[in-house]
């Protein structure tokens, strides 16, 4: 079946490949940093989750040790673990399968599969996104280490706008519904005053929890559209 024909397809490819522009950036931090390109490559392959890999090039580019970089990682990712009960209804499977899964279980993924109006379209969503994004964030990282003496500043090729505009295209398909515009209100306003006050990473925890909100409003609508 074409991209045509699966609307979803087509927009897991093209975030995937945004995403592989942020991919880009850091392997451009990462040099930067002082990481190898195995080491870099590694982290993308084992890690999978760009926040976390910016956090631990951050800290090791500001002489934190290897303590402080994997505690910011593990706490940027605990994230994770809130998509993991909206994802796996619709994942079919075994251990192994399901356990693959778990590694594709990201920001984007949750978002393309949460999107779609059945469980079929669901899973191919998360799958087709998880694949094509594993491929374009390991390449765009190869590229940005390999890249990165001629990329020391990715706010000059606008490198560094391609992580919050691939968050925004995110957000978009869930503020159509209320619960979704309940949910990025109440996370945006979390944000805003918990960035300046609270130490790195928790901001991110602190406006996942928006979800309850967004749950609530959720709930009611199905209950009243029950009594009709």
């Amino acid at each position: 079946m074409t991209l045509r024909a699966r609307p979803h397809r087509r927009d897991g490819f093209v975030l995937a490949a945004a995403v592989g522009l942020i991919g880009v950036t850091y392997g451009v931090l990462a040099d930067t940093a002082g990481l190898t390109l195995a080491q870099a490559v590694a982290l993308s392959l084992l890690t999978f989750a760009g926040s976390s890999q910016f956090a631990v090039v951050s800290v090791i580019d500001g002489g934190g040790n290897a303590a402080a970089a994997v505690g910011s990682a593990l706490l940027l990712a605990a994230r994770n673990s809130l998509y993991g009960p909206l994802v796996s209804p619709v994942l079919k499977g075994g251990f192994a399968r399901r356990a693959l899964a778990a590694h594709f279980v990201i920001d984007e993924t949750t978002a393309m599969a949460s999107a779609q109006d059945t469980p079929a379209d669901s899973r191919d969503a998360f799958w087709f996104t998880g694949l094509w994004l594993f491929g374009f964030w390991s390449l765009g990282t190869v590229a940005g280490v390999i890249l990165g003496g001629a990329l020391e500043d990715p706010g000059a090729w606008g490198l560094d706008a391609v992580f919050p505009a691939a968050m925004v295209a995110l957000l978009m398909p869930h503020v159509r519904t209320r619960p979704g515009r309940v949910t990025a209100l109440v996370g945006g306003m979390t944000a805003l005053v918990a960035v300046p006050t609270t130490p790195v990473g928790l901001p991110l925890l602190l406006a996942a929890l928006a979800v309850g909100p967004g749950l609530v409003v959720a709930a009611r609508r199905e209950i009243g559209r029950a009594h009709v």
